[in-house]
């Protein structure tokens, strides 16, 4: 099938298959004047790589992953190294997001929201963008 085709059956866009080939998650076959022609298992490859970047993995832990999923004598251990880490990562990132969910619930109620310009968010936002004196 050509691109358009791929494109529909895995759900991805044919500019994220464009992406995916250049960085070498893909490589479907061409024709002999060069089109690109996707077999039902790089439909496989694409929908395995959507759902792999839908749990958040990175392209790296994708390529990762790819290649674990295409050696049959991989080792289970390999797989949930690499996931552990990702949950790690991921786990790190939802302590972020609460601080600054925290910090801004205090900020906005701390802030009046009148018609005033005076504004503990923007000052708080301004003090910590100024330079630290050298």
């Amino acid at each position: 099938m050509n691109i358009g085709e791929a494109a529909k059956a895995s759900g991805i866009s044919r500019k994220m298959i464009r992406y995916y080939e250049e960085i070498a998650l893909l490589e479907p076959g061409r024709t002999a004047n060069g089109y690109r022609v996707y077999a039902p298992q790089d439909i496989h490859t694409l929908r395995f790589i959507s759902a792999a970047r839908r749990l958040g993995f990175s392209v790296p832990d994708v390529k990762a992953l790819l290649a674990l999923w295409q050696d049959r004598s991989r080792s289970s251990a390999d797989v949930k190294r690499l996931t552990d880490g990702h949950l790690r990562h991921l786990r790190a990132r939802v302590a972020e997001l609460n601080a600054m969910i925290a910090t801004l619930e205090t900020l906005a109620g701390a802030c009046d929201g009148d018609e005033r310009p005076d504004c503990p968010i923007i000052n708080r936002i301004a003090s910590t963008a100024e330079p630290d004196p050298a």
